[in-house]
C-alpha cells in the first residue's frame, strides 16, 4: 500500500519536477539538456546491457574502479551508466569515452522506469551505495533482473529513517540479490531493517582501492611547481556552503603564522565556483582560479593565497599537489566526504565532526592515526599550523593514512567476482 501511495505521489510531482527542471534550465542549459531520458525515452540497446546506476559524483567516481573491472572481465557485454545529475553524468563520460553507454536515470514513477527498462534490456542492475528506488528496484525485479547493491553503507541515521517506511523498505531489500556492504556496522543495520542474511556479505569499501595513475602524478607534480614548492599548500576539498568562510576564516588564521602559505578550496558544486572565488575576495585575499587563462603562467609568481580548483574532475590529482587535507562537508551537518583519495597520497588527513556517511573508514583513519578532527574554524587553523610547523608528524600521519589504505584494499576483486557470478 506505501508503494502505491508512493508511486501516486510522484505522479503527481512529475508536472512540478519537469517545471522546476526547466527552469533551472533557463540560466543552465546544462541541467535541462536531454530530459526525456528522465522520463525513459532513452536508444534501445542492440543486446541486454549491465546497467550501473550512480546518482551523482561522487558515486560515478566511486564506481569508475568497479566499471573498469568489469570491462576487463567481460569487454563483450555492453554498460549503461546512469546518473540523476549532469555533473555525474559528464564525469563518467569523460571517465570513459565511448567505452560505455550514458543516460540519465528515469524519474522513479512505474512509467518511466517500465520504458527505460523496455529500452535498455538489462542484463543485471549495479547500484551504488544507497540509493533504494521502489520502482527501479521492483520493475526490474519483475523482470528477473539481477541486482546488485554496491559498497553499500547505511548510517544509524538513514537506517532510522528507513525504519519508519519498513512496509516500503523491506520489500525492496527482498527484491536485491546481493548487498556487499562496507563494514559489519552496514550489513547489520542493512539486516535490521528487512534483508535477507544470505543476500547480504562484508566484502570492505572498492574506495580503498584508489589509484595513482603516473598521468595523475605527473599532472600532480606540475601543478605544484605553479602553486610554489618552498611554500606549505593545504587544500579544503568538497566543501559546502556554510563551511567556505569558516575554511577561509582558519587560513588568515594560517597565514598570520605563515604568511606565504596556500589554500587550495575546492567547492563541492560547480554552480558555486564564483561564489567562493567571490567570498575570498571579499575577505582580502588573493585568488588565482584553476580555470583562469593566466594559470598556466602563474609559475614563478606565487602572491596569490587562495587557488580554487574550479574544473570538474581532477580533485585527485589537486590533492597531489598539497600538503595537508582538509575533506570537507564535515564542518557542517552534511556527513562528509571520501577521505580516502588524500590519504592515498600519504597526507594527513583533516576532518570536521559531521562524518556519519563513512563511519566506518573515518574509524578506521582515526585507530591508524591518520585522520584528526577539528570542530571549528580556530581548531582547524591550530591543527594546520601544528602540522606545517612539525613536518614529521605530517609524515608520520600521512604515512599512518595511506597503511589504513593498502591494509583495507581489495574489495573491489570480491565485489566484481561476486557480480560476475550471480549475472
Amino acid at each position: 500500500m506505501l508503494h502505491f501511495f508512493y508511486s501516486l505521489f510522484f505522479r503527481i510531482a512529475l508536472p512540478f519536477v519537469l517545471l522546476r527542471l526547466w527552469w533551472i534550465g533557463r540560466s543552465n542549459p546544462q541541467a535541462s539538456v536531454r530530459w526525456q531520458e528522465r522520463l525513459g525515452y532513452v536508444d534501445a540497446s542492440e543486446e541486454p546491457v549491465i546497467w550501473v546506476h550512480a546518482v551523482s559524483v561522487g558515486e560515478t567516481i566511486a564506481a569508475a574502479p568497479l566499471v573498469k573491472a568489469l570491462l576487463r572481465r567481460n569487454p563483450d557485454i555492453p554498460i549503461l551508466m546512469t546518473a540523476m545529475t549532469h555533473t555525474g553524468s559528464a564525469r563518467a563520460r569523460a571517465l570513459f569515452g565511448d567505452r560505455v553507454r550514458y543516460a540519465f536515470s528515469p524519474y522513479d514513477t512505474p512509467g518511466a522506469v517500465r520504458r527505460f527498462v523496455d529500452r535498455v534490456r538489462p542484463r543485471a542492475l549495479v547500484i551504488m551505495e544507497t540509493e533504494l528506488w521502489p520502482n527501479m528496484i521492483a520493475l526490474s525485479k519483475q523482470r528477473d533482473v539481477p541486482i546488485f547493491l554496491i559498497n553499500a553503507r547505511l548510517s544509524a541515521r538513514s537506517a532510522r529513517g528507513y525504519e519508519r517506511v519498513a512496509s516500503l523498505v523491506k520489500p525492496l531489500l527482498r527484491s536485491i540479490t546481493w548487498i556487499a556492504a562496507q563494514a559489519d556496522e552496514d550489513a547489520s543495520r542493512f539486516l535490521r531493517i528487512g534483508a535477507q542474511p544470505e543476500s547480504v556479505s562484508v566484502t570492505g569499501s572498492i574506495k580503498f582501492d584508489v589509484e595513482l595513475s603516473d598521468e595523475t602524478r605527473s599532472a600532480a607534480s606540475g601543478l605544484r611547481l605553479t602553486l610554489g614548492t618552498d611554500r606549505p599548500v593545504w587544500i579544503a576539498a568538497s566543501t559546502h556552503e556554510g563551511e567556505d568562510r569558516q575554511i577561509l576564516e582558519a587560513h588568515q588564521q594560517i597565514m598570520a603564522e605563515f604568511p606565504d602559505a596556500l589554500l587550495v578550496i575546492v567547492p563541492r558544486h560547480p554552480e558555486r565556483f564564483d561564489d567562493v572565488a567571490g567570498l575570498a575576495r571579499s575577505m582580502g585575499l588573493a585568488v588565482l582560479r584553476r580555470s583562469a587563462e593566466d594559470d598556466r603562467k602563474a609559475s614563478g609568481n606565487h602572491h596569490f593565497q587562495v587557488y580554487v580548483g574550479d574544473t570538474m574532475g581532477e580533485l585527485l590529482m589537486l590533492y597531489g599537489a598539497c600538503d595537508i587535507a582538509f575533506v570537507g562537508g564535515s564542518l557542517i551537518e552534511r556527513g562528509g566526504h571520501n577521505p580516502l583519495e588524500p590519504a592515498a597520497w600519504a597526507m594527513p588527513v583533516l576532518s570536521g565532526p559531521h562524518i556519519f556517511n563513512f563511519e566506518t573508514i573515518y574509524n578506521r583513519l582515526d585507530e591508524g592515526e591518520g585522520l584528526y578532527i577539528t570542530a571549528s574554524s580556530e581548531a582547524l587553523a591550530t591543527c594546520v599550523v601544528r602540522l606545517i610547523a612539525d613536518k614529521a608528524a605530517a609524515e608520520r600521519a600521512g604515512d599512518n593514512a595511506l597503511a589504513v589504505v593498502n591494509a583495507n584494499r581489495g574489495a573491489l576483486e570480491k565485489v566484481v567476482d561476486g557480480i560476475v557470478e550471480r549475472v
